[in-house]
């Protein structure tokens, strides 16, 4: 059995003012991310990890990198950390560094694909990554990791973004691609659990969006 923990990065600048961020663009994460980072540290504590798996955007390198130093101080061990370049948001092409309400005045049938109904999501005008592009981009990666750590008691920690996470997560789990949005965004500094008893053929849903430990009310800009 392999359980993989589905981190999203901490919430940034661009996160709080509701810009879309993508595969090319980035901001630094607030100052208040990091004192959340050590929350999920603390949440984390009680699970061995072997290893962890980061985005190589600075926004999920950071947080993994923080995250890694964090369980390293608690656990009295150090974790293992490899930057997995697949692992990156979604290239929203001409919409990053938009703020959202401008990216819906201006494309508002692909902001309504992309957020709404995701086998409808038609990204060519913006010159962005669809959906099933997305995927097909990052389940290698994924599939790697369990091949690399199919024993019973392996978890692994893997940091992303928020729509990325969302579509390979759904994807692993089978849902189809109309009903991708349907259990909602994932948060910053989030945590989500699949696992998997039969090397990656199949996943159960442990734990969705979970962000108790963050000990505070989500807000709009918190989610994607």
């Amino acid at each position: 059995m392999t359980e993989l923990y589905f981190i999203r990065h901490g919430k940034t600048e661009w996160n709080l003012e509701g810009r879309y961020q993508g595969a090319k663009g980035d901001s630094a994460l607030l100052p208040e991310s990091y004192v959340e980072i050590h929350k999920l540290a603390g949440f984390l504590s009680d699970k061995e990890f072997v290893h962890i798996y980061t985005s190589p955007l600075r926004r999920a390198r950071v947080t993994g990198s923080t995250l890694q130093h964090e369980l390293d101080e608690l656990q009295g061990h150090p974790i293992p950390l490899t930057i997995a370049s697949r692992l990156r948001e979604f290239n929203l092409g001409k919409m990053e560094g938009m703020k959202f309400v401008d990216a819906e005045a201006k494309y508002p049938a692909e902001i309504d694909g992309f957020r709404e109904h995701p086998d409808k999501y038609d990204p060519t005008r913006i010159n962005g990554e669809s959906f099933q592009q997305l995927v097909q981009r990052m389940m290698p990666t994924i599939n790697r990791i369990v091949d690399i750590h199919p024993n019973d008691s392996d978890k692994v920690i893997i940091v992303s973004h928020g729509a990325a996470l969302n579509a390979i997560i759904n994807s692993l789990l089978k849902v189809p691609l109309a009903d991708l949005r349907k259990k909602g965004g994932l948060a910053n500094t989030s945590t989500t659990v699949l696992e998997t008893k039969d090397c990656g053929q199949s996943y159960q849903l442990k734990l969705w969006n979970d962000t108790s430990y963050l000990n505070k009310k989500t807000d709009p800009t918190d989610l994607i």
